[in-house]
């Protein structure tokens, strides 16, 4: 008798979902107790870790990704991963186990209220109402997440796995087509805008993906600086290109002012404009007009734009780059660092990142969470492709260990480095068992201050007294990291790090055991 477990794993075969990231309990068991040998079961030790691992390898796979969870308490704990992977837009379809159907009713132990548990953050969250609607449900959940690019929530009870699915009826389609296609007329407005435009400038963010090369097209037909959107997900345009201006600020008055010289700011791939502590008045300067290119319709739909299009930034910028007449214009955008070289003393976040940033290969994929270094990261450590800038655009922290680890896995000849704070990594430091445990080579740069020195900085300019939370700087990552198998090495000194990033960095692309470096950091004013 073919059942809905059966069904179910042809599915996942049909869309290359053949890798499982897990932390399973007794709800589970009964779909992965026999798991076929074509299928591959990965533990995470946490769920934030198992949806941040999945995370990753959706990312480095460019499809969606399978994450499988236990009942309440597994939804419950990967819901911040879940938000990340919403605004991060990365497709992945979440299983969710629940208690045996035959008695939901009762309120067994371990049923869970599952219902809304993930809040808004899902695409699409599915509770079949019969067993045999389970198929049709995951091969949909992979659609809406392809298609909306975020987390999409199938719930499955226990015993459905074992119901009997013969002569019944997917619920879905085979294949699913997206054309992406943009009619010439349709940019007219676009075109004439851009055309017309004295000092125009271009906005880039997470939204490009992969698509820099028609970008870059535009830009140089423009001739026009172009900015990486604040507190985004992705770079979205080279910053080793003579174009290139810098992350614009996350407050209105400094934004207003980095755009007073534009009359045309054009956002593509990027929200119009992300920003952090509320401050009073306009986004950008009066006179200024503001276009739009997403395939997000709720970037799309709540940005204040004078013209928006919601289609894919690729084929938009790849047609205006032949649509729009050459503009004559040229020149390069410097950015000025303002990082002094190191002068002996206590390592800086600066000289870690300065550094490491001399020694990365090109292909490198670089994962950040240190919050309080990211500005100087941005600055010192160009993002040369796509995957040269990833960080968590929800701001949630434990992203940044397990997307390491499975971007790695999914693109094992890849380097990738994670480079994150300490308080960033004890979110997501059981991971690094993953990473010991399945052989993945990545590289995990620790800028160890033993506080959260950005919470710190925000409580100092709040002015309000002195902050109630103590240092932690009696954690040793080292320790932590060693204690799940992960090797470990201690920096203190310059000729430390110099010394062993020598070592380590011409094998990053194929070593085959995780390392993570321990690099004690004095916290900069």
């Amino acid at each position: 008798m073919r059942t809905v477990r059966d069904a179910v794993f042809d599915i996942l075969r049909r869309y290359e979902l053949t890798t499982i990231f897990a932390n399973p309990g007794s709800t589970e068991v009964p779909l992965l107790t026999g798991l076929p040998d074509d299928l591959r079961f990965v533990l995470g030790l946490h769920e934030g870790s198992v949806v941040g691992m999945a995370t990753g390898w959706a990312i480095g796979r460019a499809a969606p990704a399978l994450a499988l969870l236990h009942t309440a308490a597994g939804l419950g704990n990967a819901v911040n991963a879940i938000a990340t992977a919403r605004e991060n837009r990365v497709p992945l379809v979440v299983l969710v186990g629940q208690q045996d159907r035959r008695h939901l009713a009762l309120e067994p132990f371990l049923a869970g209220r599952l219902t809304g548990l993930a809040g808004d953050y899902p695409v699409r969250a599915d509770q079949p109402v019969r067993a045999q609607d389970v198929p049709g449900a995951v091969a949909r959940a992979y659609h809406e997440a392809a298609t909306s690019r975020g987390p999409a929530l199938v719930v499955v009870p226990m015993d459905d796995w074992a119901a009997p699915f013969d002569g019944e009826t997917v619920a879905a389609p085979v294949r699913l087509l997206r054309p992406a296609a943009v009619a010439d007329a349709d940019l007219a407005p676009l075109v004439e805008l851009l055309g017309g435009a004295r000092t125009p400038a271009i906005v880039s963010g997470a939204g490009v993906g992969s698509g820099w090369a028609a970008l870059v097209a535009l830009a140089e037909r423009l001739g026009c600086p172009v900015y990486q959107e604040s507190f985004g997900g992705r770079a979205g345009f080279p910053q080793d290109h003579p174009q290139y201006g810098g992350v614009l600020p996350g407050e209105r008055g400094e934004l207003r002012e980095r755009l007073a010289p534009h009359d045309v700011v054009l956002a593509v791939g990027a929200p119009v404009f992300r920003q952090y502590s509320y401050a009073p008045g306009p986004l950008v300067p009066s006179g200024t007009v503001v276009a739009l290119v997403t395939d997000d319709p709720d970037v799309a739909h709540r940005s204040p734009a004078d013209l928006a299009y919601l289609a894919s930034p690729e084929a938009v910028c790849a047609r205006l780059a032949d649509l729009v007449p050459p503009s004559g214009r040229g020149g390069a955008w410097s950015r000025a660092h303002g990082h002094s070289p190191y002068s002996g003393g206590p390592l800086r976040p600066t000289d870690v990142l300065r550094e490491l940033a001399g020694r990365l290969p090109h292909d490198v994929a670089l994962i950040e969470e240190a919050p309080s270094a990211r500005p100087d990261l941005h600055a010192l450590v160009p993002a040369r492709t796509s995957f040269g800038f990833l960080s968590a655009a929800m701001g949630g922290l434990g992203f940044g260990l397990p997307a390491a680890v499975g971007l790695r896995m999914a693109q094992p000849h890849r380097p990738v480095v994670a480079v994150v704070g300490d308080g960033s990594a004890l979110y997501g430091v059981q991971a690094l068992w993953s990473a010991a445990h399945y052989r993945v080579g990545a590289l995990f740069v620790v800028l160890a201050n033993g506080r959260y020195a950005v919470m710190d900085g925000l409580a100092e300019r709040h002015g309000g007294g002195k902050a109630p939370w103590p240092p932690f700087d009696e954690v040793d990552m080292g320790g932590l990291a060693r204690s799940l198998g992960c090797p470990a090495v201690r920096v203190e000194t310059y000729d430390d790090l110099t010394g062993t990033l020598d070592e380590v960095m011409p094998s990053l692309g194929t070593r085959e055991t995780p390392l993570l470096l321990d690099v004690a950091v004095t916290v900069e004013r």
